[in-house]
């Protein structure tokens, strides 16, 4: 005869064994879940204001201990190039390639990791698996580069332009295209384009030597009227003396950098040895 006191007391424990188990799951799961999101944020800490090679080691023994995870490879390849160890980023970002959940952006890194290896042949294959439909910044500011090493300024022109459009800060993209016009004689471009990455960033010191080479190049001597502080003011005025004496302007020169001695607030080596070596050049 069964007793239904007996079975509803098996019945109570069974329910609240399965309870436990169910409890004990969800716990698990929720630790689970806080470990991913604090192991997100630290990621997200490494690849933007950790020390690189911190970073690197971090995502190594991150990627050793759980080799299938591409967010870490990932990790890994951009720290690599954070802490400018190009052959090893072009060898890491290679190996994302390769995973099954790689994709087109993963590919413009592997050409932006080559172009920083100087490996422009690679960056041009590799950009050429990407198909046309994938239009981003980075991928068309590569292309231009890409377009630039080969001296197809039709093309570079065309990717520069696209690349203008599709960024908020344009400024690395109007200095890179201005120095490409530069290379090419194209000074009165390359002087527009220059101001125009001073326009977007005025402190971008590179687009303001720039500028000056620029102007240098078309005899224009006069220092151009941009934000600066006294340092700077002296070392453009040190480039362009030094862009006047390459042209023979030396009396023009040799004033340029008394100037540039006389307007830094300390001792301006470069300046002082460019002077004396242009004096005694003179004498003998």
């Amino acid at each position: 005869m069964r007793h239904p006191i007996f079975l509803t007391l098996c019945a109570a424990a069974v329910v609240l064994s399965a309870c436990d188990r169910s409890g004990d799951a969800q716990v698990e799961q929720a630790l689970k879940d806080l470990n991913v999101v604090d192991e997100t944020n630290l990621n997200d800490v490494m690849l933007t204001v950790g020390d690189p090679d911190e970073a690197v080691n971090y995502f190594a023994n991150a990627s050793n201990n759980d080799p299938g995870r591409i967010d870490l490879q990932r990790g890994l390849a951009t720290s690599l190039v954070r802490a400018r160890r190009t052959t090893e980023a072009v060898a890491a970002w290679q190996t994302v390639i390769s995973h099954p959940e790689s994709n087109n952006e993963d590919r413009v890194e592997l050409a932006d990791a080559y172009i920083r290896g100087n490996l422009w042949d690679d960056a041009a294959a590799t950009l050429n698996t990407i198909p046309p439909t994938f239009e981003t910044f980075e991928r068309y500011r590569l292309e231009a580069m890409v377009a630039d090493s080969r001296q197809q300024w039709d093309k570079a022109d065309s990717f520069y332009e696209t690349a203008v459009g599709l960024t908020t800060r344009p400024a690395p993209v109007y200095n890179n295209w201005g120095f490409s016009k530069l290379t090419r004689g194209d000074y009165p471009a390359a002087e527009r384009l220059f101001a125009d990455a001073l326009r977007f960033n005025p402190g971008m010191f590179t687009a303001k030597n720039n500028l000056v080479l620029a102007r240098g190049a078309q005899r224009n001597y006069a220092i151009p009227v941009v934000t600066m502080t006294q340092v700077e003011r002296a070392q453009l005025l040190h480039t362009m003396a030094l862009t006047a004496i390459k042209q023979n302007d030396v009396t023009i020169g040799k004033s340029l950098l008394n100037d540039a001695i006389n307007t830094h607030p300390q001792y301006f080596e470069a300046a002082v040895r460019a002077l004396e070596a242009l004096e005694n050049n003179v004498v003998n």
